[in-house]
């Protein structure tokens, strides 16, 4: 199974999600791969996402973008499972302090909620090292303008990785890179 993990205040709706579910149903894989809307809070999302795994005929395979990747990246290394990180954010608890206490607002269901405290400390109960990097492949564009690309390329340094010159935080290339995805 190949789980998209999508990131903060996003949904199954986003363009990745629904590029990756197009591709893989063009491939005759769609059954393959889920791309489930994530609740806000971070516990709950990794505890749909270890349901998702723990349902899996084979090992499953992540994929993650931004918040996604920071999921992915805990989840990998928990379970021992390959990783495509796309755009990802290092140190979410961290980059996500500030908006303790604000009001959140997803952008495809316009649900809101605030982001609590508890929302942060479960992010910081997440926050893992990534050891095991040959399981990783990182792919990012260096026009990311929410985050520096170099965080990531620094935090997986025998990671796969794949540097883009431009894009966006949207990753602009990603359906350039389904195939390699796929393959990897």
């Amino acid at each position: 199974m190949l789980i998209y993990i999508h990131g903060f205040n996003s949904s199954s709706q986003s363009g990745k999600a629904r590029d990756l579910i197009s591709w893989m149903v063009e491939q005759g894989l769609g059954e393959a791969c889920v791309c489930p809307d994530l609740p806000d809070r971070p516990a709950a999302a990794i505890a749909l996402l270890e349901g998702l795994i723990a349902q899996s005929v084979g090992p499953a395979k992540l994929i993650g973008s931004s918040l996604g990747g920071f999921y992915a990246t805990y989840l990998a290394e928990k379970h021992g499972l390959k990783a495509v990180l796309v755009n990802p954010c290092i140190g979410c608890h961290e980059k996500l302090a500030d908006h303790v206490g604000s009001v959140q607002k997803n952008w495809h269901s316009g649900s809101e909620y605030v982001f609590s405290p508890e929302h942060l400390a479960e992010l910081r109960a997440l926050a893992r090292r990534p050891e095991h990097m040959e399981r990783t492949l990182l792919l990012l564009e260096t026009g990311d303008e929410v985050l520096d690309y170099r965080e990531a390329v620094a935090a997986f340094p025998g990671a796969r990785q794949v540097v883009l010159e431009g894009g966006d935080h949207g990753f602009t290339r990603f359906t350039e890179y389904l195939p390699d995805i796929l393959a990897f």
